[in-house]
């Protein structure tokens, strides 16, 4: 955090605060369902509120592509949001003009206003300046507290910071100190598990991540495609065999590295996919053409165990296997409660985060018992792979 500053000592007393949350929250009929993120950004808007500030919320929701869809009005997430933080928010019906200008003139010190979808103006994805300056004059002072938008170069992320004092608030702050710890300057060994379906999806990090690690845990689908560049037949298995040369320059780049990959030794397999389907475990050199690899057996699971117990820091992106289809939960589950049992033992410094791997770890019960879950998505996946975040670049410029 060094590079930037945060909330700490900050005079903000009687001045008007620019604070750019994510709240695209899933919604149903007008309805917020899930309120994770809005709890993410509750902290930083109360305690600006809370020192006198005048708080001006900005956040995009869904994507209406420059254009005006009431369906994606943020007005529906006001009321949890003035739940959320304890605080009437007042709503604009512009991110800018005279409805933004006369609702912003009319707040108090420690009063908030929620600006409608930033995304409702084409200026806003295409970084457009005159769009910034507009949002930048609402303002005296910008706070960017959406790390999940921050690998996005959009007016309200990364352009506005170019026109106004700007900061970091404490949800961008806990994940740019978690990850620093995690994998900029971790405690080793250093222990990171890739999974999902795709080698392809996920080439950059682990390309990244081989130069970083000291074990690499690969699962999911794309473990199948691994083992099928080392000659073993995966049956009907998901996987890629136009990736089998990338997959073999992975693995000769790790061992080049001193990197230890652990791949499955065990699997569960099904001659088909579907909830309850007849199923068995086997060693990953017999399965059957007529089967595919849905999940990892007890065996992987304990050589997961004994690499868990020799680390200090622990990545986690992607599941084992398919964990929303029982019984092929099991390897997920009983990897996610190893790590979050390391983790209250006080053994193991552990981030997680990607929407699989958070939905993951709520199906194991362990969501709160890792050392820190991003909800950020596609900018904690490019900030594991190594690549710079526009929103957090203009923090350091500004």
């Amino acid at each position: 955090m060094s590079s930037f500053h945060n909330l700490d000592g900050l005079d903000v007393k009687g001045k008007r605060v620019l604070v750019r949350a994510d709240l695209n929250v899933p919604m149903a009929d007008g309805k917020v369902t899930d309120a994770t993120r809005i709890e993410r950004q509750a902290p930083t808007i109360g305690e600006l509120a809370e020192k006198g500030a005048r708080v001006i919320v900005l956040s995009h929701f869904d994507r209406p592509k420059g254009k005006v869809v009431p369906s994606m009005s943020l007005q529906p997430v006001a009321a949890p949001l003035a739940a959320h933080i304890g605080r009437a928010v007042a709503f604009a019906t512009d991110t800018v003009g005279e409805s933004a200008k006369r609702v912003i003139a009319a707040l108090q010190d420690g009063e908030v206003a929620l600006l409608e979808n930033t995304r409702f103006h084409a200026e806003e994805e295409k970084n457009d300046d005159s769009f910034a300056r507009q949002l930048a004059a609402l303002g005296d002072l910008f706070v960017n507290d959406a790390f999940s938008s921050a690998h996005r170069a959009h007016a309200s992320t990364e352009g506005v910071a170019r026109h106004l004092p700007s900061v970091a608030g404490r949800s961008m702050q806990a994940e740019l100190e978690h990850l620093s710890r995690a994998l900029a300057n971790p405690e080793r060994p250093l222990l990171a598990v890739v999974g999902g379906a795709k080698v392809s999806s996920k080439l950059d990090l682990l390309q990244n991540l081989v130069a970083k690690v000291d074990t690499l845990v690969i699962g999911g689908a794309m473990a199948n495609t691994f083992l099928a560049a080392q000659g073993l037949s995966v049956g009907k298995s998901l996987h890629e065999p136009d990736l089998l040369e990338t997959a073999r320059k992975v693995m000769a780049a790790a061992k080049a590295a001193g990197v230890t990959i652990l791949l499955p030794v065990d699997v569960v397999v099904a001659k088909e996919f579907k909830a309850g389907a007849a199923s068995r475990t086997c060693a990953v050199d017999q399965i059957g053409a007529d089967e595919m690899a849905l999940d990892v057996g007890p065996a992987t699971i304990q050589a997961f165990q004994a690499h868990l117990a020799a680390s200090r820091t622990l990545v986690w992106n992607g599941p084992f296997g398919a964990f929303e289809t029982p019984p092929f939960d099991a390897g997920t589950v009983a990897a996610a409660r190893a790590v979050a049992a390391a983790t209250r033992a006080g053994n193991l410094l552990s981030v997680a985060g990607g929407g699989d791997t958070v939905a993951a770890l709520a199906h194991s019960g362990v969501e709160n018992d890792f050392t820190y879950v991003s909800t950020a998505g596609g900018a904690f996946l490019e900030w594991l792979e190594g690549k710079e975040l526009p929103g957090v670049e203009a923090l350091k410029t500004s």
